[in-house]
């Protein structure tokens, strides 16, 4: 297993060790002991995983302190543009956004820490994300950030996206007051 920095404190590239033979293939998707060497601790409690139909775009998702997560992602099935918006005030990338295509085929994974916003689009029929959460759900803690906020320029790679009335009516982040 790689855990690759990106520009990004915190938020790293996860690149599993793929054993192909005969029979398939193996690997492992996370080693607490990897990612502790690289700094990374933080405990699991809650895996979510989602299917979406091709030209899906969910997001921007965070929950606001003391319920914030920190979350590892990955595709199972099919392929997504996968996006992280940096929350953290006093971060040198605040407001900025990091994208990362993760697919069943390139089996990358994103850890994602506390005070990032959370997306992603589908760009084919039944992908399944999976990722695992640092904290549980709460409903009262959650926040939505405009997944097409023009000050962001995000590129979701989608013709016309579906997205639900929650995240249509997302924060703009030039309103946005920063919890983290």
């Amino acid at each position: 297993m790689r855990i690759i920095d990106t520009p990004f404190e915190g938020l790293f590239i996860v690149q599993p060790t793929i054993f192909d033979d005969n029979r398939g293939s193996f690997s492992e998707v996370y080693n607490e002991r990897e990612f502790a060497a690289k700094g990374i601790h933080v405990s699991f409690v809650q895996d979510n995983q989602s299917v979406s139909r091709k030209g899906v775009v969910r997001g921007l998702h965070f929950q606001k302190p003391p319920h914030a997560q920190a979350k590892l992602v990955r595709v199972v099935q099919g392929t997504a543009i996968d996006v992280a918006v940096d929350l953290r005030k006093e971060s040198q990338t605040y407001g900025q956004h990091y994208a990362l295509i993760l697919s069943a085929d390139n089996n990358l994974q994103l850890f994602i820490p506390e005070g990032f916003a959370h997306g992603f689009a589908a760009l084919e029929e039944d992908t399944v994300l999976h990722y695992k959460c640092s904290n549980f759900y709460n409903k009262s803690a959650e926040g939505t950030i405009l997944f097409n906020d023009p000050q962001l320029k995000i590129n979701w790679f989608v013709e016309e996206p579906i997205v639900s009335a929650k995240d249509m009516e997302g924060e703009e982040f030039q309103n946005f007051i920063s919890p983290f």
